[in-house]
């Protein structure tokens, strides 16, 4: 089977694959820009984008806006013409901020998680940049894409679908997740139908990538066997040349062991699938203070006398210092990573005709 291009409007990528935006500092220029230079989608992730920054300690929130447009035209650079876009934490706070400034930046596409995106699509008006939700659920695909309907008359223009096994962030239940698990080839195509009758009442195709698990070829085939239009792969990049993260955070997805991923309970409110280290032990049964907030979280999703720990300062950890004592989101598959390889021979691999 030949992997046909990925057709969003006038958008089009060569090849149906999106990197998965991941933060803090593991997916920026050097990664997005090298995966759309292979005819995929990169994608930078908002989340403290600013922290190699000199302003960044004194002012994240503003280190965050001068990277945005530095991280994107170093990536837009290297992309060659491919597509960049932002992934962007609806549990951000102030996110309409962020929307706004990665449109006037001219990113190609906003992919947006963590919560609903209830109003990315006014957010965007009068821009060229084309808007996914992130859902886990035919219930989640049904409220939002209702709710965009009936406030802006306005629809996704291609849609994410994450499932259990992703890194990162979970928009499911840590003690219903091997049932979810099972099920989410089913919910898979409750939701594509639920897009598809979306996309006929607003005459467009609506593109639907899935995300969460994708390691090699065959899950590629699987899912669009299913009715997807590509997917978004995260965690097999992490181990590439390419990718901004530093080796020490690399090596830790080479090291790992099936039994290292597992999950913990984020600040966010959501499960999160993590690599098991120092630190994952340590926040098992202990609330670790807070030093310094950087103001990543909305006050919604981040209550500082509650949270078990800093997302924002454990995640910094893994990418400045030593990732055995920091937070290391990683997919089910991390396991499966061997050796360090390059963004092209991934897409050597997975776009051979089978």
């Amino acid at each position: 089977m030949i992997l046909e291009p990925l057709i969003m409007d006038k958008l089009i990528a060569k090849v149906p694959i999106i990197q998965g935006g991941m933060g803090i500092g593991i997916s920026l220029a050097n990664l997005a820009g090298t995966v759309a230079k292979e005819g995929g989608i990169g994608i930078l992730s908002t989340a403290q984008i600013g922290y190699q920054e000199e302003l960044f300690e004194k002012s994240p929130m503003r280190a965050n806006m001068e990277a945005i447009k530095i991280q994107f035209d170093r990536a837009k650079k290297i992309a060659e013409g491919g597509i960049i876009g932002f992934n962007i934490m609806a549990a951000t706070l102030h996110y309409d901020r962020y929307v706004k400034r990665c449109v006037e930046v001219g990113a190609d596409v906003i992919i947006s998680g963590a919560g609903l995106p209830i109003n990315l699509p006014e957010l965007v008006v009068g821009s060229q940049t084309k808007i996914a939700p992130i859902v886990s659920s035919d219930k989640a695909a049904k409220v939002l894409l209702g709710l965009w309907k009936k406030r802006y008359n306005k629809t996704a223009d291609f849609v994410v679908v994450e499932g259990p096994k992703a890194g990162g962030h979970l928009g499911f239940k840590a003690e219903t997740i091997e049932e979810d698990i099972e099920g989410m080839d089913d919910e898979l195509k409750k939701i594509i139908a639920t897009v598809n009758s979306f996309a006929d009442e607003f005459g467009k195709q609506i593109p639907v990538i899935f995300a969460g698990g994708v390691f090699d070829r065959s899950d590629i085939d699987h899912y669009i066997a299913l009715g997807c239009s590509g997917v978004q792969m995260a965690t097999r990049f992490v181990a590439t040349e390419e990718c901004d993260a530093p080796e020490s955070f690399k090596q830790a997805y080479i090291n790992a062991k099936e039994e290292d991923i597992t999950l913990i309970k984020s600040p966010v409110g959501m499960p999160g699938r993590a690599i098991k280290n120092l630190f994952t032990e340590r926040i098992k049964n202990k609330q670790i203070p807070i030093e310094k907030c950087r103001n990543c979280l909305s006050f919604k999703h981040c209550d500082r006398k509650t949270i078990p720990y800093c997302i924002s300062e454990t995640l910094l950890n893994a990418v400045t210092n030593n990732p055995e004592n920091a937070l290391v989101f990683a997919g089910t598959n991390a396991f499966k990573i061997q050796k360090q390889t390059t963004v092209h021979e991934i897409f050597k691999e997975l776009t051979l005709n089978s």
